[in-house]
């Protein structure tokens, strides 16, 4: 079931007029994911919200911080050749991150993002490239049976920014019954 601008705003307060550029493209993403009820859709919205800052980044902000430094060369991201580390920095709602994350994701766009990463900055892509990435990891089984947690860990690796993400994902529960 589509959501509207203003279930959107309600669900995130802080997102202004991105949240007009934005329903469109989740719409459709979440559509071709089967992001399709509305516990899917609240899980679904309260990690991206979280991860985008309530939509308000689709490209990883660049210190380069020590963590940044630690893309350059890491194998387990495909980043082999030089630059990649920043070239293939967090893009898209759900930041993907990685020259071989920018692959898999790209292939299964159908766009090429290896050549141009920044693609996963407009609201088409980054709304396709979260929503395809949580289909692809099982995370609307998870969601169906309330498994937030551990939606949260295979997303962050941990917990982190868990508060937040509980708020939001209250409040798109609240919104989306």
């Amino acid at each position: 079931m589509p959501i509207t601008e203003a279930q959107l705003l309600r669900i995130y307060p802080n997102a202004s007029q991105r949240a007009g550029v934005f329903v469109p493209a989740l719409n459709r993403a979440m559509q071709r994911y089967k992001i399709d009820s509305p516990v899917r859709q609240a899980a679904f919205l309260a990690q991206i919200g979280h991860e985008s800052g309530q939509l308000k980044w689709v490209r990883e902000i660049w210190g380069p911080t020590p963590a940044q430094q630690k893309y350059e060369g890491r194998k387990a991201l495909g980043n082999t050749e030089p630059g990649d580390g920043r070239r293939f920095l967090g893009r898209g709602l759900l930041q993907v991150t990685g020259r071989e994350n920018y692959r898999k994701t790209g292939a299964a766009l159908g766009i090429p993002l290896l050549d141009k990463p920044e693609l996963l900055e407009l609201p088409e892509w980054a709304a396709a490239s979260a929503a395809w990435w949580w289909a692809n990891h099982g995370l609307n089984e998870l969601a169906d049976v309330g498994e937030f947690e551990q939606i949260t860990r295979v997303i962050n690796g941990g917990l982190n920014g868990q508060r937040e993400r509980l708020e939001l994902w209250a409040r798109a529960k609240e919104v989306l019954a």
